[in-house]
């Protein structure tokens, strides 16, 4: 008779680097700010949102199995405007754990199409190398951390 399989959590994560696209292996509960790219030594996780390009969103869709949250959004939207201060307050509270990023829409249309969009702001949440959340609309500050904090504590990356 077989044991029972039992998940493990990973010893360490693959990070994409959101300057280089360079894979970097971190220790899974290390502090991202401290960490910076083995390759162009830009810091692995900022306090700030960090606009990505396409081709940054696909390796992280396709590379990444760390924590981290995209907000789509367009220059022209009001409620992605409006949003934005909430969403920076939020990468600076979650930056230890999880990254922020932003894709500009307008710049980026094949990559936002390919998400399957119906509107302006979307966040969408990976964890794990997995899409675990997809949330339309702009969100206040105190419900937008709420969110990203109820997501990430169910999977053990935030407590």
């Amino acid at each position: 008779m077989k044991p029972a399989k039992t998940q493990t959590t990973p010893a360490s994560q693959m990070l994409v680097c959101h300057a280089c696209g360079s894979i970097n292996r971190v220790p899974v509960g290390r502090d991202l700010t401290q960490g910076t790219c083995g390759k162009c030594k830009k810091p692995i996780a900022t306090e700030v949102p960090v606009e990505i390009d396409g081709a940054i969103l696909n390796r992280l869709q396709t590379r990444d199995t760390g924590a981290f949250v995209v907000d789509i959004w367009a220059p022209w939207c009001g409620p992605c405007r409006m949003m934005a201060p909430a969403y920076a307050k939020a990468a600076s509270h979650f930056a230890s754990d999880i990254r922020l990023f932003k894709l500009n829409s307008d710049a980026n249309q094949a990559a936002a199409a390919s998400l399957g969009l119906r509107g302006v702001p979307t966040l969408i949440a990976f964890a794990r190398g997995k899409q675990i959340a997809h949330q339309a609309g702009a969100q206040s500050g105190e419900a937008l951390t709420a969110w990203i904090k109820s997501l990430f504590t169910s999977k053990g990356i935030v407590t």
